[in-house]
């Protein structure tokens, strides 16, 4: 089975290369590709539903939630996806990817060799899904912080078993049930 990954930017596609094989069971392959924003995934969407042609494929679709009501994101996306009878796993990131970040401060701490882990205990920080603005928080911490060069040193020391982030453990979870029916 291959499991495509279509999502809304290439940094989401930098962390998702090195954390799926850790993610995903040994007999399933993955493609991931990324997209330049929101418009350009959701044009995507029916095309690449419609054309693709490798049998035993399933699509999983992951987009920031940035401003929007999670609910209605999710939803259109469903909407987008349906007329295609494919198998599709939604995932949302809330608010956005950074906030997968702050869910695991051991590894911002090690990529940028700098400990933040005692951010978890200041109140913004303790739900990192609440954070309104991940990628300006983190900006803010490390101003030097480029949005690919940091997605591909933060995930290398990413532990996908200890996140407090609830979207990214949807992710996870997800990602593991979708990649075994």
């Amino acid at each position: 089975m291959t499991l495509v990954f279509l999502l809304e930017e290439s940094s989401m596609k930098e962390v998702l290369d090195i954390i799926l094989p850790q993610i995903l069971p040994k007999d399933v392959t993955f493609k991931t590709i990324a997209h330049s924003g929101k418009s350009d995934l959701e044009a995507s969407i029916p095309h690449k539903l419609k054309a693709w042609r490798q049998p035993d494929t399933k699509f999983v679709i992951v987009m920031d939630q940035d401003s929007g009501d999670c609910i209605q994101v999710k939803r259109k996306l469903q909407d987008l996806a349906s007329p295609y009878n494919r198998e599709v796993l939604i995932r949302i990131a809330c608010k956005e990817l950074e906030a997968w970040y702050f869910g695991d401060l051991r590894a911002v701490s090690l990529a940028y060799n700098s400990d933040v882990k005692k951010l978890s205990q200041k109140r913004k920080y303790r739900i990192p899904d609440s954070i309104g603005n991940p990628k300006e928080e983190l900006q803010k911490l490390f101003p030097k912080h480029q949005q690919l060069d940091g997605a591909r040193k933060i995930a290398v020391h990413m532990d996908i078993s200890h996140n407090s982030s609830t979207s990214f453990n949807a992710f996870v979870s997800g990602v593991r049930k979708f990649a075994e029916r």
